[in-house]
């Protein structure tokens, strides 16, 4: 009965020890993780279509996650029409025929439409309110201390321009993004592995970072923006997409494609790795700047929905050219 005991309080030792490590409730993380995969490849197994749909919901959650959060420091972003422009872009390149003009136009009139809206700065109900003040009482204080916004009375140093390069920013940071993931299943006929390249590659770079960097990171690649990335981290983040990219290969292409493009899922890897890690650091920075410690707290272990797509949207553009290049 004691050794039990003794074993039982090793366990959760060593499993605060990596909590601390990899700043997450890792059971948490990984059941979340687990119920995401089950999501997303049971969508793509039923309807690409259904899976568009998905990405669509995953966005909006997202951009109220970033109303919520630029709403901290008093910087407005009008999500309603947000949503709208978002969806419609999303939606219209994927069923459109002429995918990438009407993606082009889309952002170009999204653009347009919400710089107009946050110009305007209306706000309905009261929830955003309430979102804000529970953000505030969860945030650490230290967070707070350490933001470019930390003084009194901000929101009326912010002029309407604020306004509007934020709101521009989003459009360009969410459904621009977003759009590459949707490019990605309309050309040479294998959009389930080109999702799954997308989608699940960075989330395992993610992965592979976290573990490398928990059990080996010494190095500290940024510790100004984020103290828990490392070298190593980086390193497995790349090692671990590479593996993905190359499982993917196997089980799509035949040996022809091996033949000529057999360097593929290294150069997919490596770009991955390095294009997710970057994605999260831009994401952490800004995070330290607004000072807020995660974008939201709808995916238990994994922050925000925010935290958990950022390296997810960073890579999508570059993966989605590559696939478009080699002709995969």
């Amino acid at each position: 009965m004691e050794r039990n005991e003794q074993l039982h309080e090793e366990a959760e030792e060593a499993l605060d020890q990596i909590n601390k490590k990899t700043g997450r409730n890792m059971p948490q993380a990984i059941a979340t993780g687990a119920a995401l995969v089950i999501l997303i490849v049971g969508c793509l197994l039923l309807s690409v279509d259904l899976f568009v749909l998905l990405v669509v919901v995953f966005m909006i959650l997202a951009l109220w996650e970033l109303r919520v959060d630029f709403a901290t420091v008093g910087l407005h972003i009008p999500v309603i029409m947000l949503w709208l422009c978002s969806s419609f872009t999303l939606i219209a390149t994927y069923y459109s025929p002429y995918h990438l003009i009407t993606m082009s136009l889309s952002i170009i009139v999204s653009i347009i439409l919400v710089a107009i809206a946050s110009s305007a700065k209306i706000n309905v109900g009261n929830r955003l309110p309430l979102a804000v003040a529970d953000k505030l009482s969860s945030t650490d204080a230290s967070a707070r201390l350490e933001s470019s916004f930390n003084h009194e009375g901000g929101e009326q140093h912010h002029s309407r321009l604020s306004h509007v390069a934020v709101s521009v920013l989003t459009v360009l940071y969410i459904p621009l993004l977003a759009s590459c993931i949707i490019i990605s299943l309309t050309f040479n006929g294998h959009p389930i592995a080109h999702a799954i390249m997308l989608v699940f590659l960075p989330a395992l770079s993610d992965t592979g970072g976290l573990f490398a960097g928990a059990w080996l990171g010494k190095h500290k690649l940024s510790p100004r923006i984020s103290p828990k990335k490392s070298v190593e981290g980086l390193i497995g983040s790349m090692l671990f997409a590479m593996a993905g990219a190359f499982a993917v290969f196997a089980c799509t292409y035949d040996a022809s494609k091996w033949a000529t493009r057999w360097w593929m899922p290294i150069v997919a890897g490596i770009l991955i790795g390095a294009v997710g890690t970057f994605g999260d650091l831009c994401a952490s920075m800004l995070k330290r700047d607004i000072g807020i410690k995660d974008m939201g707290h709808l995916l238990k272990g994994h922050g925000g929905v925010m935290d958990r797509v950022d390296s997810i949207l960073m890579s999508a553009p570059f993966t989605c050219a590559l696939l478009w290049v080699t002709g995969l």
